[in-house]
């Protein structure tokens, strides 16, 4: 495993690629991401490097939070994110990540959270086929058909796939390719869609 860095979906445009392509990208801003702390497995039993991310006022932040940064010598940060790595031993607390970290035509994996989509169907939210349109069938045609067992158990067994509230769910979209990244302006470009609303908190990843 690696380090990612922790950015802020801005939204979705296209660019032209040097043979004359219009390619869709997304445009997320990541970063600097300063580490906070560096767990180790002496003293936390795993190895991870937590990653602060977007500047928090200190009058926003509560009494123990602002105790933790201020021993940690780092800014108080609306978000902290952990990146499980193989030897944590490399980083050290005050250190920047930034969006240095990717190049252009690199692979990566994206974790966002996906839009809530409220209430939905089996039809929209599994990907049921529905009843039959015509020959008979009457008020079915968007139903889920038979959901119980047989006369024994006679009970609905956990996990079914049944209506219910869609979306809003933790979402990795993996092997994406960066289009480009502008460090200047802490951005990177990537070609596709990424998880999640704009505005939405994103974590990068390299590909493994």
């Amino acid at each position: 495993m690696s380090i990612g860095v922790l950015g802020k979906k801005v939204g979705m445009t296209q660019v032209f690629a040097d043979d004359g392509r219009a390619v869709p990208v997304t445009i997320i801003e990541a970063g600097p991401c300063p580490v906070v702390a560096v767990r180790t497995p002496e003293k936390n039993s795993y190895s991870a490097v937590q990653l602060g991310f977007l500047d928090e006022k200190p009058s926003h932040v509560n009494k123990p939070q602002k105790g933790y940064f201020d021993r940690q010598g780092v800014s108080p940060k609306k978000v902290l994110r952990e990146f499980r790595v193989d030897d944590a031993s490399g980083y050290s607390v005050g250190q920047v990540i930034t969006v240095d970290l990717f190049s252009g035509g690199e692979k990566v994996d994206v974790r966002g959270t996906s839009k809530g989509k409220g209430f939905a169907g089996v039809m929209k939210r599994h990907h049921f086929s529905g009843g039959p349109a015509s020959h008979g069938a009457s008020k079915v045609h968007r139903k889920p058909g038979s959901s119980g067992a047989n006369s024994y158990p006679g009970h609905i067994w956990k996990g079914k796939k049944m209506a219910g509230r869609m979306g809003g769910e933790q979402v990795t979209t993996k092997g994406l390719k960066v289009f480009a990244v502008d460090a200047e302006n802490n951005l990177i470009l990537i070609e596709g869609s990424v998880p999640g609303a704009n505005d939405g908190l994103v974590l990068i990843y390299k590909t493994a």
